[in-house]
């Protein structure tokens, strides 16, 4: 039996017969089951999708720091409201305005990173057997919320131009011909986690057609939309319709995750749900961190670090494929035009969550394909997030990572033969 540090003994299913039946579908992401792997200074880590922080300007930070303390402290340490701070709420429509999408500020709502916005539009629209379409695969912790609410989770076909218009159109009809409620569509458009892919301008247009012919709702997750490589992904799908998309971004990729700020733009009878909703959760949003990141964009060269970031990712990137052209040739992987991930294919016959503990033993972590899909999917993928390490890192973890591929390859190659 597990014992606390007093020694006493800890029965985990003490409180089993109380919990909520969606209890049961919690569970420890494949992700976070990482983290204490990662946490070895020795270990080279594909795994988490961590910006590379070190990139900020820390004087500049101060520097916002020491400004709002001076001019705000009375505000920034007091409970705030509920929808959030409203001169943050008008920085983000400079922000949002930066990738086609030019919402009120009455329709923008603060939430605790748009992992929190994403939990609260799910608890708004999402009972038990609700149908949510995502893209296949997808982000692993809309999975997680979608399978703690009950929802059925189906993937759509998604190829190198994102989200297939005919496979979503097929889910979707024979979907309701089983009589299923088809709530939502969640889709990360722009170089999108796990699979690093952008979606199509002319993909973009044809998804929000078929949506509002169907009466689905789509949340469209933009957290990497602003860290594009070479060229611009085309305008978000709430740029093109403000009544039938649910937009979601956030500060933790262009920032800091560890300020915690996101921020949700809905249409206004949505919106008002959403900032109820947040009261009844949280009560309101961090005044402390909202009025920080506020006073960083007020001081800052805010865009001038957005594009160090992309430059410093775009390396990473080249370094990360390179490296892959060199020791993992026969592995096929998507190319991403920005953001944080590639998406890796291996052979028929190997299984990548099987491989990670031979990979630990290498001295570097990946990911598992199987954590970005609710239906046991992604044996043979793999995610490389590249944004953390450096770049030499980078190609360190991805030799470190061939020597177990390849092994696996050239056993996969000695059965074959023998058959």
């Amino acid at each position: 039996m597990p014992q606390t540090r007093s020694g006493s003994v800890t029965n985990f299913d003490a409180w089993k017969h109380a919990y909520a039946s969606r209890a049961a579908n919690l569970s420890v992401s494949e992700v976070r089951a990482l983290f204490a792997v990662v946490s070895r200074p020795e270990v080279v880590s594909l795994a988490g999708g961590m910006p590379d922080v070190s990139a900020l300007d820390s004087d500049l930070i101060e520097k916002a720091f020491l400004s709002m303390m001076a001019s705000k402290k009375n505000y920034a340490l007091q409970y705030g409201g509920g929808q959030g701070d409203l001169r943050l709420r008008e920085q983000i429509q400079e922000i949002m305005a930066l990738d086609g999408v030019h919402g009120s500020v009455e329709d923008i709502t603060i939430t605790t990173g748009s992992q929190h916005g994403l939990e609260l539009v799910a608890d708004l629209f999402l009972d038990a057997g609700d149908v949510v379409l995502v893209e296949a695969p997808s982000y692993v912790g809309a999975v997680g919320i979608f399978r703690h609410k009950e929802a059925h989770i189906e993937h759509v076909f998604t190829d190198e131009q994102g989200i297939s218009p005919e496979a979503l159109v097929e889910a979707a009809d024979r979907l309701r011909a089983e009589g299923k409620k088809i709530k939502l569509l969640y889709v990360v458009p722009n170089f999108a986690n796990p699979s690093g892919v952008t979606l199509s301008a002319e993909r973009r247009a044809r998804v929000l057609e078929i949506c509002k012919e169907r009466g689905i709702l789509i949340v469209e997750d933009n957290p990497y939309g602003l860290l594009y490589f070479d060229q611009k992904p085309p305008a978000a799908i709430a740029s093109l319709d403000s009544e039938n998309v649910v937009y979601l971004g956030s500060f933790s990729k262009i920032l800091s995750p560890g300020l915690r700020v996101g921020y949700v733009l809905a249409p206004p009878a949505i919106r008002e749900k959403l900032v109820l909703a947040n009261e009844s959760a949280i009560l309101s949003p961090a005044s402390f961190a909202q009025m920080l990141v506020s006073e960083y964009l007020s001081i800052s060269d805010w865009q001038g670090q957005i594009e160090t970031f992309r430059q410093l990712y775009k390396t990473k990137r080249d370094a990360a494929l390179e490296a892959l052209t060199q020791y993992l040739p026969r592995i096929e992987t998507t190319v991403p035009a920005g953001g944080f991930f590639l998406w890796l294919t291996l052979p028929e016959g190997l299984n990548s969550k099987e491989m990670l503990p031979l990979a630990v033993n290498e001295l570097v972590a990946y990911t598992p394909g199987t954590a970005f899909y609710g239906d046991g999917r992604g044996a043979n993928n793999i995610r490389v997030c590249f944004s953390h390490p450096s770049a030499e890192n980078v190609k360190v973890g991805i030799k470190r990572l061939s020597n177990v591929v390849n092994l696996q390859l050239d056993l996969l190659d000695t059965f074959s033969s023998k058959d």
